[in-house]
């Protein structure tokens, strides 16, 4: 008994001091499996050679052998160039997390019984946030015995939708949220898109070339010249 106790003790620790599973990718010496389905630089099957065959096979190619499915029975590896790999997979990443748009959401607060110059001027606020691509929360805020007509708060959403619907969409439809009532507007139009469209606009501003500018300059009048017998001027 004391014994299992002290050797589930050990184990214990063992484990403790193992701490996490390295995930890193295997190359070469670090394989640790007899035998590998091996695959080629060109991605053609060789098959299931013995871990010393693969190792000499990439020798005499001069590249990597490189782990690629680690749980697989053998563990498929491959011929590459592990360097040039590592390098284009970077480059790769960074242009994905380049390309990806963050959705970001704005809010506008308005009151039920809103100024029309305010309104204008928080209806070009969420047009400029829908042109952009954002989402927009309008938020309506009710105060004393404006909670008792929340019709006022649904008819002011419904209008701000209807008046800005050629640049978006009711996402999330009015609903009551304690003292405010909330809608979500969605850009027709997602951020990525956009961005697109602004820079085909900004490639699609040619600047004229100088052969181009000169030939579309004005050209000096050119003299006429002087019919036969008349005087020319001569220096003062």
């Amino acid at each position: 008994m004391v014994a299992a106790q002290a050797a589930g003790k050990a184990g214990g620790d063992k484990r403790a001091r193992g701490g996490h599973i390295s995930v890193e990718t295997r190359v070469n010496e670090r394989i640790r499996a007899p035998e590998v389905r091996l695959v080629g630089p060109k991605g053609e099957q060789i098959g299931i050679v013995s871990i010393n065959e693969a190792l000499r096979l990439a020798q005499e190619a001069d590249l990597d052998l490189v782990e690629v499915a680690p749980t697989a029975r053998p563990p498929v590896a491959k011929l590459m160039d592990y360097g040039k790999f590592k390098y284009e997979s970077a480059v790769k990443a960074r242009e994905s997390r380049k390309n990806q748009t963050q959705t970001i959401v704005k809010e506008i607060k308005l009151r039920p019984k809103i100024d029309p110059h305010d309104y204008g001027t928080k209806k070009g606020h969420v047009e400029r946030f829908l042109k952009a691509g954002d989402k927009v929360k309008v938020t309506i805020m009710f105060r004393g015995r404006e909670q008792s007509r929340p019709e006022l708060g649904f008819r002011l959403l419904q209008r701000l939708a209807s008046d800005v619907e050629e640049l978006g969409f009711v996402e999330s439809q009015p609903k009551q949220d304690g003292r405010n009532m909330i809608m979500v507007i969605g850009p027709h139009r997602k951020k990525s898109e956009t961005k697109a469209h602004t820079a085909g606009q900004t490639q699609n501003r040619s600047v004229p070339s100088p052969r181009a500018a000169a030939a579309a300059a004005p050209r000096p009048a050119e003299s006429e010249p002087a019919a036969d017998g008349a005087a020319v001027p001569g220096p003062a």
